[in-house]
């Protein structure tokens, strides 16, 4: 909930609802889509129109589950949407920003939608989307603007922006155009590179693997780095944004992860880019996952022998 943390106090509920039924929804739906399918790419479409609807209270509900196997979330998914529809009706500036809110969106339903492959695995319409998507001034390789296709990092920033009443419409497209594509690649290629070795385990193509080498992958992730730095250096509370993409590098950095040194590779690059930025954010989640690895092993010992040490005596 970072982004939550730089909105006025008397807004900070709602946007804090909003992001956390989006995030769930999101994440839900991410797994969901993965489901073995005969047609994944028309169930993807279908199910993630349930985040379009998240962002328009004039959309009537459709059969989200219309192409999927099974059916009956219990209402579950609606009611996901109902919440982040509610929490987005109490900010002031939801109006302003809802316009680049639907653009990310659409972008999210067809990454989503062509990114796993059709019926028979092949990502061929992906990588044309994703070609079709490029434009002037715009480095990216293909993979890479399809990595910024699918996250979600410019929907929560801009939810936080409508919290303010002041936020114009030049504003918002301001902190679009910051996040996408350059933090958004990075937010889902640094995913990507966590998930890779689970992803070849579970035979499924990583955006990761499209690069020739680790290398390859650390200078380009590097490069992404420093143009996405350099791109909240433009935004009025620069200072805020700056903060969340260093976080958001050494929230990957110290997750524990089974990619082994690849990975920390690519990471350090990134971390490098981002600079001193990151040194707080760092420390906090290197202290918040060595007390928590501290409690689990308490909590293991506790199992084993029944009791605390301190009650034996």
């Amino acid at each position: 909930m970072s982004f939550a943390v730089f909105v006025a106090p008397s807004m900070r509920a709602h946007v804090i609802r909003a992001i956390t039924a989006f995030e769930v929804a999101f994440d839900y739906l991410d797994s969901v889509v993965e489901l073995p399918n005969p047609d994944p790419v028309l169930n993807s479409n279908a199910l993630c129109q349930a985040l379009r609807s998240a962002f328009d209270a004039g959309l009537a509900h459709i059969d989200y589950y219309e192409h999927h196997t099974a059916r009956d979330d219990g209402g579950y998914l609606v009611a996901l949407v109902e919440a982040c529809r509610t929490a987005l009706a109490r900010l002031p500036s939801y109006a302003v920003v809802a316009e680049p809110v639907c653009h990310s969106v659409s972008r999210i339903i067809t990454y989503q939608s062509l990114n796993h492959g059709d019926a028979f695995g092949s990502r061929e319409a992906f990588r044309e989307w994703a070609l079709s998507q490029s434009a002037p001034g715009i480095d990216l390789r293909w993979w890479e603007l399809g990595a910024a296709m699918g996250s979600q990092l410019s929907i929560l920033a801009l939810i936080a922006a409508a919290a303010d009443p002041t936020t114009s419409p030049e504003r918002a497209r301001e902190i679009e155009h910051a996040y996408f594509p350059w933090i958004a690649a990075l937010s889902t290629l640094l995913d990507s590179v966590v998930d890779q070795r689970i992803d070849q385990l579970d035979a499924q193509r990583s955006l990761i693997d499209y690069y020739g080498s680790p290398q390859i992958v650390a200078e380009r992730l590097r490069s992404i780095a420093v143009e996405a730095t350099r791109r909240t250096g433009s935004l009025i509370d620069a200072e805020d944004h700056a903060l969340i993409l260093a976080a958001m590098a050494a929230f990957f950095y110290s997750a524990p992860q089974p990619a082994g040194s690849e990975a920390k590779l690519a990471m350090q690059a990134v971390l490098d880019a981002v600079g001193a930025w990151a040194t707080l954010p760092l420390f906090f989640l290197k202290v918040r996952r060595a007390l928590a690895s501290s409690r689990q092993a308490h909590d293991t010992q506790t199992y084993v022998t029944g009791a605390p040490d301190s009650r034996l005596n």
